[in-house]
Formats: structure tokens, C-alpha cells, sequence
């Protein structure tokens, strides 16, 4: 039986904002039984007060891990992102820290594609006013301003894995795609490529946003975008809430210009559901509205569930950071027999040479050595084969200049 350096049973997990029993499942299925699952995010003030003592801890969007909470999770040794997102995680602070963050990138993108067909739907047949109008009292028969898709132009901003699945779906129902993304991608299907950002806007019925939170996309869709496009058209937002300009998109409907938008996600959003959700948008009928749910169905929160728990359990079992959107990535075969550390180092020189000296003063056989530096941070694992007093050991390691963090795996 593998012994590991702290029993999985104390190894301490907080999950909040409700994460699907799956990864609760999964966590027990491998020996940590040590989970506290909470239903709700907690502000800045409580998570700090929460997650000392913790080891792992799983997020979804609403959870900001800031500087202040990160400092005060005194045992933290990773993150679980139970989202595509991560901007919720002060990433470069973790890293330095020696902390690695895992997400699911793939595992909700069906059902964010799903979300977005659905919407183009209804915005062609006008149905949000015309629900919004029968829920009054009032009838609107009338074939003004609605359009089968068949036959429409689906312009699709970031052509990443939502964006080119969303690609097929439209595809399939008969619309033609065009897309932009910001690197080459290899078009699906009959899908057209744009060179600029400017002849999408310009040739599209239906524009929608699938990019990431990054300096380059914030304030993505702005006046001078939001002109470009086709009067009469419309916008739909289901990636990151600072990307459009949400003043802009007034504008732009107010006149008329835009036929009407769906909105999922928002510059700021209410922290619970007890919150009132505060925006300029409320006032539009011809705006779906919708509270960041584009990956809220059950089949992706059981798949993100899984997917995340499996990266967390790989890490703390074996060290493999493969997945990790803050850390250097080292993918690792599990040994058996033998002994097995990590060491997080600054990337100063020397670090590894005089690691490699305390296990050489000791008369130990490195039967394997994975390494992965970037700019600021070393991560190194270790198998040593012959008899190893692991509590010296890692004490050495740890007083060695530069140490971050080191961790005896088994």
C-alpha cells in the first residue's frame, strides 16, 4: 500500500457554490474523505477566517480568491476552478505561492453552445417582447422583424472549443458561420475565416462573444464595434462580462440599431441569489437576460465535477500538474516502490544544484527527475530509490534558499 506524507483523510477540502456531488464522489472514491461542501460563495472576510487549515479548495465564478485570502490559507496547496473562468483567482500570487490552479475547459462547452442556438432562436421571432408583452396582457401577432435562421450569418468571436462546436450546431441548422479569432484556426465545416474583427461585425445578422477575460478583449465590443455591425442585427454575450461595453450596447438599442442582445454574463454581478441584479438592461423586452447559467445544466456541472476533482486528486497523489492555468505543466507517471517528492523553488540559479547535493550527501539513487521552470518559479519531482528519512529530508529541502514550497508525495 503506498503510504503517503499525510494521511488522505486529513488532507482538508472546502468546496463552495454548490460543486456537484460528482467531485465530492470522486474525492471519497480515492481516499479523501475530508470534504466540506458549502451551497453559497463567501465575501472576502469569511473565506479568510475559512480556508486556513485548508488544502484543497474548489470555486466556481463567484468566489474571488483575492491576495488576502490566498496569504491567510496558511496549508493551501491547490485550486480547483469549477468553471471554464479563472479570473476569480489571483493567479500570478498563487503561482508564486506555489500554488497551481486547475479549471474544466471543456467539459460545459456543450451546453454553453446549446444555450447560444436557443437564444438566436428567439431573438429572429422577437420572442422575448412578444413573452414579455402576453405576461402583460397584451397580443402581438405579427411576423414584424421575425426570421427563420435558415439562411442568416452567424459572425462567432473566438473560434475556440464553444465557438467552433457552436460553429457545427448553427451550421446544421442552416445558417452560414463566420468567425474571428485572434490566432489561425483550421475551419469546421463550411465556416468562413475573417482576418479582422471590423468584416465580421459588418456581415453578420448574429454576432456572439466566445473569448477569454484577457487585457486584449476587455471593452471588446465597444461604440465603434457595436456601429460596425449590421442594422437590424444582434448581439449575444455568453463568454466574460467586461468584454462589452454595457453603456455602448444601450445606446445601440435605444436607437434601434441592434434588434435586440442576450446577455449572460454582466461587468458585475450580484454574489447571491439573495442579491438584487442592478443593470441599464432590465429595461429592454428584446434583451434575454440570463444569470451567468451558460454552463449551469447538470450533465456539465456532473462533467466539470470530475474533470476538476481528477486534476486536484493527480496532483496531491503524484505531483502531475498537467492542466494547471498559473503553473509550468509536468505530467507524470505514477511509480511503484520508491519514494517521491516535489520541491517549488524560485527559478534563481543554484536551487536545483543544491537539492541535488542533499540527496547526494545522503547516499540516495534518483531513479527519476522531472523539471519545468518558467521566469519566476522551479517545480521539480523527484523518485528516490533506498532508505530515506523522509521527515530530514524534507526538513533539508525546505531551509534551502529559494524554497517555496516541498511536499512529500509517498
Amino acid at each position: 500500500m503506498v503510504k503517503h506524507s499525510l494521511s488522505k483523510d486529513k488532507i482538508r477540502i472546502l468546496l463552495l457554490e454548490g460543486i456537484h456531488d460528482n467531485a465530492v464522489q470522486e474525492f471519497h472514491e480515492r481516499g479523501y474523505t475530508n470534504v466540506e461542501l458549502l451551497p453559497q460563495a463567501l465575501d472576502e472576510d469569511e473565506l479568510i477566517e475559512k480556508v486556513q487549515g485548508v488544502h484543497m479548495i474548489g470555486i466556481r465564478s463567484a468566489t474571488r480568491l483575492t491576495d488576502k485570502v490566498l496569504a491567510a490559507a496558511n496549508r493551501l496547496f491547490c485550486v480547483g476552478c469549477f468553471c471554464i473562468g479563472t479570473n476569480q483567482v489571483r493567479l500570478d500570487t498563487a503561482r508564486r505561492a506555489g500554488v497551481p490552479v486547475f479549471n474544466a475547459p471543456y467539459s460545459n462547452t456543450r451546453s454553453v453552445a446549446e444555450l447560444v442556438i436557443g437564444e438566436i432562436v428567439m431573438l429572429l421571432r422577437g420572442i422575448p417582447e412578444k413573452s414579455h408583452l402576453a405576461h402583460t396582457g397584451r397580443w402581438l401577432k405579427s411576423a414584424a422583424n421575425s426570421y427563420e435562421m435558415r439562411g442568416k450569418t452567424l459572425g462567432i468571436v473566438g473560434y475556440g472549443h464553444i465557438g467552433s462546436q457552436l460553429s457545427v450546431m448553427a451550421e446544421a441548422m442552416g445558417m452560414r458561420v463566420r468567425y474571428y479569432d485572434i490566432e489561425k484556426k483550421l475551419a469546421i465545416g463550411n465556416a468562413q475565416s475573417c482576418t479582422r474583427l471590423k468584416d465580421l461585425l459588418e456581415s453578420s445578422d448574429v454576432v456572439t462573444l466566445h473569448v477569454p477575460a484577457t487585457p486584449q478583449t476587455k471593452n471588446l465590443i465597444g461604440e465603434k464595434e457595436l456601429r460596425a455591425m449590421r442594422r437590424g442585427s444582434y448581439l449575444i454575450n455568453a463568454s466574460r462580462g467586461n468584454v462589452v461595453v454595457i453603456d455602448a450596447l444601450v445606446k445601440a438599442l435605444e436607437d434601434k440599431h441592434l434588434l435586440g442582445a442576450a446577455i449572460d454574463v454582466f461587468p458585475t454581478e450580484p454574489g447571491s441569489n439573495a442579491e438584487e441584479f442592478v443593470s441599464p438592461l432590465r429595461a429592454f423586452p428584446n434583451v434575454i437576460l440570463t444569470p451567468h447559467v451558460g454552463g449551469s445544466t447538470q450533465e456539465a456541472q456532473a462533467n466539470i465535477g470530475l474533470e476538476v476533482a481528477e486534476k486536484l486528486i493527480k496532483y496531491s497523489d503524484n505531483g502531475s500538474t498537467f492542466g494547471a492555468v498559473n503553473f509550468v505543466e509536468v505530467s507524470l507517471p505514477v511509480k511503484a516502490g520508491g519514494t517521491r517528492f516535489l520541491h517549488i523553488h524560485a527559478n534563481v540559479p543554484g536551487v536545483l544544484r543544491r537539492l541535488n547535493e542533499v540527496i547526494s550527501a545522503r547516499n540516495l539513487n534518483v531513479s527519476a527527475q522531472y523539471l519545468q521552470t518558467d521566469p519566476e518559479v522551479g517545480y521539480v519531482v523527484v523518485d528516490l530509490d533506498g532508505n530515506i528519512d523522509e521527515i530530514e529530508l524534507i526538513g533539508e529541502l525546505q531551509a534551502l534558499p529559494g524554497t517555496i514550497r516541498t511536499r512529500y508525495l509517498y
